[in-house]
């Protein structure tokens, strides 16, 4: 997978927000969404309408700020890390709706979204993650491709599923990974963890953490105006 990302900020020396880091890590994984979106139409599986392919990317989006929850788990506290999903959401909910609003008209496509992200998550609770090499176990990588696979036509989802968890996945996880780290938000070789600060405001009025072992996850919340 060939894609350009951007991994560095133009002036080291200046301070960078928690919102301005999540807002370059949004959009690169969009980028990588649609990336991935191009991958699968290369190789001839049925998407038939401009609906689906902005439902298969917002799959892989869902599946990258899941994946973020667990690699940012042992570095951040609890209620930071909610925080900072939360802001994560919200500003993928913004290329969602940009993005849907021009395949479908006006509308409002973030409420849709949240939805989505809260039953993905839950679905992802109950898969694995590789913890000695810090990237998604094999039932994680078939949930993804299940899920991929409802989008897609009824032709190919019998086949699909091994493509995406052992071609696609690899290719743009390791991606996203390499944009995770220039970003700050997991740990560095000198083993620095990371903090967030009261200064940047995120909505977390309806935060819940679901209890499965000692991950938790969050629910993400509507905006409010």
């Amino acid at each position: 997978m060939r894609i350009r990302i951007k991994t560095k900020w133009s002036n080291k020396e200046r301070e960078v927000s928690v919102e301005e880091t999540i807002g370059i890590l949004a959009f690169n994984c969009w980028k990588i969404s649609m990336q991935t979106l191009l991958e699968i139409e290369n190789e001839n599986f049925q998407i038939d309408t401009h609906g689906q392919r902005i439902e298969i990317m917002e799959e892989v989006v869902a599946f990258l700020i899941h994946a973020l929850d667990r690699m940012v788990h042992n570095t951040i506290n609890d209620e930071d890390r909610g925080a900072l999903i939360q802001l994560y959401a919200q500003k993928m909910a913004d290329h969602v709706q940009d993005n849907a609003r021009d395949v479908h008209g006006a509308g409002d496509y973030r409420t849709p979204f949240y939805e989505k992200l809260n039953q993905r998550f839950t679905g992802y609770a109950d898969t694995k993650w590789d913890d000695d090499k810090d990237e998604p176990g094999f039932s994680m990588g078939r949930e993804l491709g299940n899920n991929i696979a409802t989008v897609l036509g009824t032709r190919d989802r019998k086949w699909v599923l091994d493509y995406i968890q052992q071609v696609l996945l690899p290719e743009f996880f390791t991606l996203y990974r390499k944009t995770v780290k220039s970003v700050g938000l997991i740990e560095d070789k000198s083993g620095e963890g990371v903090s967030l600060d009261g200064r940047h405001h995120v909505i977390t009025d309806k935060e819940e953490k679901l209890k499965k072992a000692d991950m938790p996850k969050y629910e993400i919340a509507k905006e409010t105006k």
